[in-house]
């Protein structure tokens, strides 16, 4: 089997925590690599070494991929990054100049969409809150009356997702062992692909948002996305309503959405928040000491052991690539301005 020349190009100590033992042994079956250790900046490779250099194997803090690298790279054929989103990271001239490129995106949207159906089925009953209240009662009085509000509990509960990303897909699939009717917001999706997912398709984001009990949110931030969920969206909301985003915060409008927590008519689950983190004396910290708000530090993606599924993911693509077949999740060109 051919074994291409590969260049690590992540931060240094991320290989050991991606890769496990039999992994590693695995990739050094598959390529050749360039150097012993990971690079961080292209400027420290001698041209010599790059000029052989085939296949870029990046992960989080890679150095910019762009015309620079290129010039100084003619034999680079492919890019498997290791990690989710490219864009940070890959420039356009990459693709112009015929570079493949692709990513672990769909294994990283496993432990995503885990995490985002955990919050999902514990917003439904409120769990948030009543840990809260549970804690700061100290059990002396507490106990669970009807709550305010009548949907309380799962069951026919409605779910919206925005986005048909790789995770609002995963967390589809997930809900489908649930009793809980998903619909679905996606500007570039077909109904019938919608129909294929087993979902209803909204007409559009206000319509999704004024329909459904707990919406999820799975955009990518683009110029288009940003700030898509503002005051007007947010309004439409019904009272004890829950907003969930592990996509970006800047999809959202952060004041909006504070102004509308503060009243107690809906409450949100938060893993990524504009801006990140967030400032030391914002109102939401206090919202969460009550329960109304959960905040997590951008953890709903691969962590821990997760990582060792993208590594399985880059190795499989590697096989494609060295048997000259296309990638599985390759990143295109042409989607560039509506993709993670």
């Amino acid at each position: 089997m051919r074994r291409p020349v590969a260049l690590l190009a992540m931060r240094r100590e991320l290989p050991t925590q991606l890769f496990t033992a039999d992994q590693w042994r695995q990739l050094n079956q598959l390529v050749d690599l360039a150097t012993p250790e990971p690079v961080q900046d292209f400027a420290d490779v001698p041209d010599r070494v790059l000029a052989e250099v085939e296949v870029v194997i990046s992960g989080w803090k890679a150095p910019q991929m762009d015309a620079a690298l290129v010039r100084r790279a003619p034999a680079l054929r492919a890019i498997v990054h290791v990690a989710g989103t490219v864009k940070p990271y890959v420039d356009r001239e990459v693709w112009y100049r015929g570079i493949a490129v692709t990513s672990c995106a769909a294994a990283n949207a496993v432990a995503t969409a885990e995490f985002t159906l955990g919050a999902i089925l514990l917003s439904g009953k409120r769990i948030f809150e009543y840990a809260c209240n549970y804690v700061a009662d100290r059990a002396k009085t507490y106990k669970v009356n009807p709550p305010a509000w009548p949907w309380l509990g799962n069951y026919g509960r409605q779910v919206g997702i925005v986005g048909a990303s790789w995770v609002g897909r995963r967390v589809i699939k997930l809900l489908q062992a649930h009793d809980m009717p998903v619909r679905l917001y996606d500007p570039y999706l077909s109904r019938a692909e919608a129909d294929r997912l087993g979902v209803e398709l909204a007409p559009d984001l206000v319509d999704l948002l004024s329909t459904c009990d707990i919406v999820s949110l799975h955009a990518p931030l683009t110029d288009e996305t940003r700030g898509m969920v503002g005051a007007s969206e947010l309004a439409a909301m019904p009272d004890g309503s829950v907003l969930i985003n592990t996509a970006r915060g800047g999809l959202v409008d952060t004041e909006a959405l504070t102004a509308e927590l503060l009243t107690g008519r809906l409450t949100a689950v938060l893993d990524v928040t504009e801006p990140e983190p967030l400032p030391a004396d914002s109102p939401l910290y206090k919202l969460a000491e009550r329960g109304t708000v959960l905040l997590t530090p951008h953890v709903a993606g691969s962590l821990g052991g997760e990582l060792h599924r993208m590594a399985e993911y880059a190795l499989a693509e590697l096989r494609c690539y060295t048997a000259g077949w296309p990638f599985h999740g390759a990143h295109l060109a042409e989607n560039l301005d509506i993709s993670a």
